[in-house]
């Protein structure tokens, strides 16, 4: 019998990706999309693609959310996508054959991501292996509230194909996360028992920045790379200094 795959993908206001995420897709047995309540268009393209739109308003962290999406799903095998990422022709092919022969229950791929235009192939952001797809029932999500993995006792096998993530289109993109991602690590930070001060912030900061350019040839990426390994450097920055005040 042909195994089955159902693709996940959590939403909120998420209209400008949406629609490109999905037509990447357009092949698998069942696309669940789950949205936390956005104010656009999100939810009107999804009902384009599928009939498994869903809504989860109560947002709890990332984590929780996958695995509420991953709770709809009914195909045998199930793989993970964010919606600004695009699954190419060729991780396709390679999933269709992973899945059809079953020798494994838990695959990564290595995934290509772009900044402000350009595909990064340095600066710690490739390979950049991501677990992603994995037979149901073999694997779940951390309930981490942000940079959430997917947890499982197997041995995980590597694909070759790369899932393209189209992140980071603009600067006022760049702002955006760095405030989004510095304040969701900063609360789980608190919630593992850290804390932060402005000598941590500097010192982590200078030392993201040093990681990103040069131990991880970012200065290969040209001005792209230099520009990734500032904002780097800002959302540690911040996210240690809102630590330090929600310490306080």
């Amino acid at each position: 019998m042909k195994s089955s795959i159902s693709i996940i993908i959590i939403t909120k206001n998420e209209e400008h990706d949406i629609r490109d995420c999905l037509q990447s897709v357009a092949w698998a047995d069942e696309i669940i999309v789950l949205d936390s309540g956005s104010m656009d268009k999100t939810l009107e393209i999804a009902k384009e693609y599928t009939s498994h739109a869903y809504t989860s308003p109560d947002w709890q962290g990332f984590g929780i959310q996958k695995n509420r999406a991953l709770a709809y799903a009914s195909c045998d095998w199930v793989l993970s996508l964010d919606a600004d990422e695009r699954v190419s022709d060729e991780l396709r092919i390679e999933i269709q054959h992973a899945i059809s022969k079953e020798n494994n229950v838990v695959y990564s791929m290595p995934r290509l991501s772009s900044y402000c235009g350009k595909f990064i192939r340095h600066s710690g952001w490739w390979p950049d292996y991501v677990a992603r797809l994995f037979k149901r029932g073999r694997a779940e999500f951390s309930n981490d509230l942000v940079h959430e993995r997917l947890i499982f006792d197997v041995t995980v096998t590597k694909l070759t194909s790369p899932l393209l993530h189209i992140t980071y289109k603009d600067l006022d993109e760049v702002i955006a996360k760095i405030n989004q991602y510095s304040t969701l690590g900063a609360k789980n930070s608190l919630e593992k028992g850290k804390r932060g001060s402005l000598a941590s912030a500097l010192g982590h900061a200078f030392w993201a920045f040093i990681r990103t350019y040069i131990l991880r040839a970012g200065f290969l990426d040209g001005t792209e790379g230099l520009m990734l390994a500032i904002s780097n450097a800002e959302t540690t920055y911040y996210r240690y200094l809102k630590l330090y005040y929600l310490n306080k």
